[in-house]
């Protein structure tokens, strides 16, 4: 059984610890100032979904292959009970784990994203992804110059950028797994996560300019998270974390 790779901050503390899970395309790296600051409070688990960052490779991409993974990492790390934290894709892993396991949850927070089926939007960056050519590019630049051909968000090139490296062989690569992730792209991002109810204390946090959570929305997560409250972080759009990290890690604080 292949277990998820993280960073842990705070392993020495003794409060619930709080594990948290990056969304698609994304990598524990981009929680890493979050991890600092909330290490110091209680343990805290960064972590690399399947596919991506440092974790495993696989064919198979599921919100329950998700949540399974995310049982595995706890009873691999002792973890009886904890809070889960997850954004976007990763808020849909956290969504199903809770739907699934309620008993090893104590407190649930998802960050910008609904437990509905979203229409397939991220088909420019997979084709993106998909051009660049390992073989002819030589360096960074190399890579930026093809991914600004069809994507014109600088912080999203950069984003992605991230998840470049350097192989033995001297190539450059993506971390992530492309061939599963567009492959199995509406399969996670096309499908809701099963229906069910978690009974738990849950936070939705919501960029206040992203239009991931709607008005609309709201039934269907009380419906399934009887137990929750929405909040909107002010000037923040999907990467609520990264646009307004004050504000956003004071709410999970005080959720906390």
């Amino acid at each position: 059984m292949e277990i998820l790779h993280s960073k842990i901050y705070g392993e020495e503390r003794t409060e619930t610890p709080l594990l948290v899970f990056h969304g698609l395309f994304g990598m524990l790296d981009n929680w890493g100032s979050f991890g600092k600051e909330f290490g110091e409070l209680m343990p805290t688990h960064v972590i690399d979904l399947r596919n991506h960052g440092r974790s495993f490779h696989s064919d198979s991409m599921s919100h329950d292959d998700l949540a399974n993974d995310i049982l595995n990492y706890m009873e691999f790390h002792k973890i009886e009970k904890a809070n889960l934290l997850g954004h976007s894709l990763g808020g849909k892993a956290v969504m199903q784990f809770a739907i699934k396991f309620p008993e090893k949850l104590n407190k649930l927070i998802v960050v910008d994203i609904s437990p509905k089926a979203y229409p397939p939007h991220h088909q420019g960056i997979i084709k993106a992804l998909q051009t660049v050519d390992f073989e002819t590019v030589t360096s960074r630049q190399d890579v930026e110059k093809v991914l600004g051909e069809y994507i014109h968000e600088k912080f999203v090139i950069q984003f992605l950028m991230k998840n470049l490296y350097w192989t033995e062989d001297k190539k450059l690569a993506w971390r992530f797994n492309l061939k599963t992730l567009a492959e199995k792209y509406t399969e996670f991002v096309s499908n809701a996560i099963k229906f069910g109810v978690f009974k738990g204390s849950t936070l939705f946090v919501a960029g206040a300019n992203s239009n991931y959570i709607l008005p609309q929305d709201e039934l269907l997560i009380r419906q399934q998270f009887p137990d929750s409250k929405i909040i909107k972080i002010a000037n923040a759009e999907h990467w609520v974390q990264a646009n307004n990290p004050l504000d956003f890690n004071a709410a999970v604080k005080d959720f906390l």
